[in-house]
């Protein structure tokens, strides 16, 4: 038998995911800053790569977690 659905938790995960992908887009941006001079074009351009992309996720995160606590009012 499948498990109920239960979305109790969603906005403190959503929450979580928000927040350690900030920490993440936080330590890329903080090693650029430090040592963009020292790496390769290359590897820079997929730092920056990394960092569009999560904010993009960031953006989505904070999208569904406002639908999930509009879902649960």
């Amino acid at each position: 038998m499948a498990k109920p659905d239960n979305r109790e938790d969603n906005p403190a995960r959503i929450q979580n995911a928000i927040d350690n992908t900030m920490a993440n887009l936080n330590e890329a941006e903080e090693y650029l800053d430090e040592h963009a001079d020292e790496i390769s074009a290359v590897d820079k351009e997929s730092i920056e790569s990394k960092n569009a992309r999560r904010k993009e996720s960031i953006n989505g995160f904070i999208a569904e977690k406002k639908d999930e606590s509009n879902a649960q009012e």
